[in-house]
């Protein structure tokens, strides 16, 4: 003779979302899962149809006729929030009825909310072979992110050193001419200033190369010292350098930046001892102030205007000028700053 407690335990075991009702359609036994969405609510000696509502087949009201309706599956739903979704087949006992219940396919949902594992389904539940396939699914795509993370990190430090000079840290010609190239077909006005350090070569062939690359460095940082963070400065060339100053075309303003940098420039460089000495010429051409349609143009036009500084002593800032003779043969001189004494030519 099966007692009532060996039934129990068999149930919790192989039906963990049991009901088991009496005649009167109160709870007697519930399955340990089924329970566990309603912690704090004990469902033993409650009445069914309180606590759930079969939204199919509607016309149940009672244990009669949820015995009606024994062997079709039912729909339900928790009469409380969260109003989960259950699915149910209900079988007559003699002595009232058991309705064993799943969640469907609002397992995900309900594992989700109700924190869930493997050890509250029945060893041969398929619930747990979806579980474990959503696991390898959420872990796969966990993968995948971290590996698309990874890849786009790698994808964006590859464009920024593509993008960048390694020994100065500052932009290089390959960004310049994209930035460039972008600008002249842009609205907004900008200057572009060519500068090239004076007696670098010196500095080079006296005090050796690691005396130059430390000088380079210096000189960007001054240079980006002095600009503002939407101006762009670039290394184009061994000590030739490219600023382009965003919206800006005031002469005085841009007269003003050239005079800070040749001064600082100027200023000797301690290495391992020694002082190295360099300075810098400048020239600059404003968009919309020249001749230049193109980004070659305006950079041929801002170097005019720089060697029309070194022609005349060097550390000198020059403005393109095309409003006298025609474009490409005016060079006008509004900044002059003593050239430093000796070396050789940059």
């Amino acid at each position: 003779m099966i007692t009532q407690q060996q039934l129990t335990a068999w149930l919790d075991t192989l039906c963990p979302m049991h009901v088991m009702l009496d005649a009167t359609g109160h709870v007697t036994s519930v399955g340990p899962t089924l329970q566990k969405l309603r912690p704090d609510a004990p469902m033993v000696g409650q009445r069914f149809l309180e606590l759930f509502e079969l939204t199919r087949p509607r016309t149940v009201t009672n244990v009669a006729g949820l015995l009606a309706h024994a062997g079709a599956k039912l729909h339900l739903q928790l009469r409380d929030e969260p109003r989960t979704a259950l699915k149910g087949v209900a079988v007559a006992t003699g002595q009232g009825a058991i309705v064993n219940l799943s969640f469907g396919i609002s397992v995900l949902d309900a594992v989700r909310d109700y924190a869930l594992t493997n050890s509250d389904f029945a060893a041969t539940d398929l619930t747990i072979e979806l579980l474990y396939l959503v696991e390898a699914k959420s872990a796969a795509m966990e993968a995948s992110r971290t590996l698309n993370q990874r890849l786009q990190g790698a994808k964006i430090a590859a464009e920024e050193q593509a993008f960048t000079d390694t020994l100065t840290g500052l932009k290089n010609r390959r960004a310049m001419e994209h930035v460039l190239s972008r600008k002249v077909t842009g609205p907004e006005p900008f200057a572009l200033m060519n500068l090239d350090l004076d007696f670098f070569k010196a500095v080079n062939d006296t005090m050796g190369h690691a005396a130059g690359d430390h000088v380079l460095q210096v000189a960007a940082r001054i240079m980006v010292e002095e600009t503002r963070d939407q101006d762009m400065v670039a290394r184009v060339g061994g000590d030739e350098f490219v600023l382009m100053f965003d919206g800006l075309r005031d002469k005085r303003r841009l007269g003003g930046i050239a005079r800070r940098l040749i001064a600082r420039l100027q200023e000797p460089v301690s290495f391992e001892d020694q002082l190295c000495t360099v300075s810098a010429s400048i020239g600059t051409v404003i968009s919309g102030h020249s001749c230049g349609r193109d980004p070659g143009e305006l950079l041929q036009q801002a170097d005019m205007a720089l060697y029309a500084s070194k022609r005349a002593g060097r550390g000198r800032h020059t403005f393109f000028d095309d409003t006298l003779t025609g474009c490409g043969q005016a060079i006008r001189h509004v900044d002059d700053a003593p050239s430093l004494p000796g070396g050789s030519a940059a």
